[in-house]
């Protein structure tokens, strides 16, 4: 029988990961088995979460996902000792409109699991007022419990204590609390943190990590605040269709944002797939059927995407018989051109007219809600699709006949439409599930 708990905060940048992780490392260096999963739709952090437990991670969204398809994914804990859910945002932080099941918020997901909530509160710049804060995350919902709390970036043992015997008042358990330590800060980038794979040291960090964590925090208490947890495994799968019976991947450190329960559906669908990088100069498989572009980080690399002839050629000839389809940042590179932060226009494949820029960076966040106009790999007009778009660039031309109309989670219009061109599709957000 597993152990559930649900990792959230009162904000962003709190420690959420850090102590995930952390934990997660613990407790399998007690030679616990440890199941992690993302509330939300951060696609960056459950390669870290599989760094630390050596399982993969897959995101459980209740905006975009109906309860049997998180009762699917999530069934995968049932081997494990301990299953945990890291949270994305503030713990109630959503969107306006509900979705599929919920609004997107961490608080669905750990009230539909029945799992409690362990919270980290970092009280820089306050005492008491902590203690507050966490009464009302406890108390603004009926069906979600607080396990307790665990306190970072204590500035000292006085300051820790005045934290300390104010949650306690208000009857809050406090498992710990950790003073700042530098050396555990997982570096970040303007997408969130820096990808796992990035990072070569990412094993001794997440060491580190629980080392420093197992030091300043009680885990068998916290351990014994889970949830006792028994999944029956799901009956039905996930509600995705493959784009393809044989799908060339693009899989480097350019276009590495893809959703690993999208790659499990087109496998346990039938499908199979094979990687190719283009940044070492490769196109996709001649023999693949379909060619798939995952965001990235295209704009750290345009230089070379551009001077890449093979890679190029490949995905050009590729596309005249066949479907390609890119997703944010592949989308951006299926393009003529992406214009750095720099300044400096770089030619990109041309199989869309579509330009964009990171010259003058602006934020383009959110759910996505797309009903197709045209085909996509995979789907046919009129599909509608639940997605969620994360990129700084802005739209220079998008000059082919629009891909869908596509609405956020308020129900309003965007103009990224995503594009079409002979077998060419893009989107600029990333798809996580179709609409039932």
């Amino acid at each position: 029988m597993a152990a559930g708990l649900v990792i959230s905060a009162p904000a962003s940048g709190v420690g959420k990961t850090t102590l995930t992780l952390a934990l997660a490392r613990a407790w399998r260096n007690r030679g616990l088995n440890v199941q992690c999963f993302k509330s939300g739709p951060d696609y960056i952090d459950p390669a870290f979460h599989a760094a630390a437990t050596g399982r993969a991670s897959v995101n459980v969204d209740s905006w975009a996902m109906d309860r049997a398809t998180i009762a699917h994914l999530v069934s995968r804990g049932t081997d494990a000792d301990v299953v945990l859910a890291e949270g994305s945002m503030g713990l109630f932080d959503g969107v306006a409109a509900r979705g599929v099941s919920g609004t997107g918020a961490t608080a669905d997901i750990a009230e539909m699991l029945g799992w409690p909530v362990l919270l980290v509160i970092d009280p820089s710049g306050q005492a008491q007022t902590a203690a507050a804060i966490a009464t009302g995350l406890r108390d603004y919902r009926a069906g979600v419990r607080l396990a307790g709390v665990v306190l970072n970036r204590v500035a000292s043992p006085r300051h820790e204590d005045l934290v300390r015997r104010a949650l306690n008042e208000a009857g809050i358990a406090v498992f710990g609390a950790l003073p700042r330590h530098a050396e555990i800060s997982l570096p970040k980038r303007h997408l969130g943190l820096v990808q796992a794979e990035e990072q070569v040291e990412i094993g001794k960090l997440i060491d580190e990590a629980a080392r420093f964590v197992a030091e300043h925090v009680d885990l068998d208490a916290v351990l014994r605040s889970a949830a006792a947890w028994s999944p029956q495994p799901a009956a039905n799968g996930l509600n995705v269709t493959p784009p393809g019976q044989r799908i060339a991947l693009a899989r480097d450190a350019a276009f590495s944002f893809v959703y690993p329960h999208m790659l499990e559906a087109w496998r346990a669908a039938g499908a199979e797939i094979s990687t190719f990088s283009p940044l070492a100069d490769e196109g996709p498989d001649p023999s693949a059927d379909v060619c798939w572009l995952p965001g990235g980080y295209p704009e750290l690399h345009a230089g070379k995407i551009a001077a890449n002839a093979r890679f190029r050629s490949g995905l050009t000839a590729f596309a005249e018989t066949r479907p390609v389809h890119g997703e944010c940042g592949g989308y951006m590179v299926l393009g003529a051109a992406l214009t750095d932060a720099d300044g400096v226009r770089h030619e990109m494949t041309g199989l869309l007219g579509l330009e964009t820029s990171f010259a003058k960076r602006r934020m383009h966040l959110g759910y996505r809600l797309a009903a197709l106009a045209a085909p996509m790999p995979g789907h046919q007009v009129g599909a509608r699709l639940r997605g969620h778009e994360f990129h700084y660039s802005t739209i220079v031309a998008q000059p082919d006949t629009p891909l869908a109309v596509v609405h956020d989670a308020t129900g309003a219009v965007i103009a990224e439409t995503g594009s079409r061109r002979g077998h060419a599709t893009g989107t600029f957000f990333h798809l996580i599930a179709e609409d039932r």
